[in-house]
């Protein structure tokens, strides 16, 4: 009854930090969005289905080679106090990495382009 006792104190801790561990800042993504890539002589281009995120609120980075896109799609304040009927939109974190055509790049610039975020890479010849 005491070992019974014992492991059932050590699930429950181990529950516990599992709890707390997933409450960090470093979030596992929930979803990944569709991406296109597309290269012309000058540049790369990569639209990225985003509908109702602002484009400056994902972090982009490049890390070897590698596209990292990551952000939060929430659900618009409009809709908190709705009665929902269908949600097929994804929410919460997302995070995409997309290997980039081989080459370098030395800026990118982020616009808005029907629900998309439209990222070019500016090629360094």
């Amino acid at each position: 009854m005491w070992s019974e006792a014992c492991e059932m104190l050590a699930r429950a801790e181990r529950l516990h930090r599992q709890f707390f561990q997933l409450a960090r800042p470093r979030r596992m993504p929930v979803w990944e969005p569709p991406v296109d890539v597309l290269e012309t002589e000058q540049e790369a281009l990569i639209f990225v289905a985003l509908p109702g995120v602002d484009p400056d609120s994902a972090q982009i980075a490049i890390e070897d080679g590698t596209l990292m896109i990551s952000g939060q799609r929430t659900i618009p304040p409009e809709l908190r106090q709705a009665l929902i009927h269908r949600l097929e939109l994804p929410q919460g974190h997302f995070e995409r990495r997309i290997v980039l055509p081989a080459g370098r790049y030395d800026s990118i610039t982020r616009t808005a382009l029907h629900g998309c975020l439209l990222l070019r890479l500016n090629k360094i010849n």
